[in-house]
């Protein structure tokens, strides 16, 4: 069964830092480009990361340039997402989803994914 479990969401203060894992479980993340993506409360669901397969370059949206960092392990079919100096406004559900290959040009498209996740919560907070 296709399976992408995301984990390390949580409460944190503004400043601070989480480390989010999206593993995947059912076929091997080594052929998939792996996107975040993250939905506020009223909000629409917005790219947030990409990581491509075989150089794992990256693309990241301007809000998190700079302070978010992906990650990619193979041998452990698990994708990181370090997030640092976090900000009230990254207050969201994170979701890691996959998709063949490379990000491109149209990473921030969620109908371009095959698998999701469920989400993992992640609260800014004083």
């Amino acid at each position: 069964q296709v399976r992408l479990a995301e984990s390390g969401g949580g409460l944190v203060q503004p400043g601070g830092s989480l480390r989010l894992s999206c593993a995947a479980s059912g076929f091997q993340l080594d052929y998939y480009a792996i996107g975040w993506f993250r939905q506020a409360p009223g909000k629409e669901r917005e790219g947030v990361a990409c990581i491509s397969t075989g150089d794992s370059s990256t693309i990241y949206a301007d809000s998190v340039k700079g302070r978010f960092t992906l990650s990619r392990d193979n041998a452990k079919n698990t994708v990181y997402l370090q997030m640092n100096s976090l900000k009230i406004e990254d207050t969201a559900v994170y979701y890691c989803t996959a998709r063949k290959w490379l990000c491109g040009s149209t990473w921030f498209d969620t109908r371009l994914y095959d698998y999701w996740g469920q989400g993992t919560q992640v609260t800014v907070s004083s």
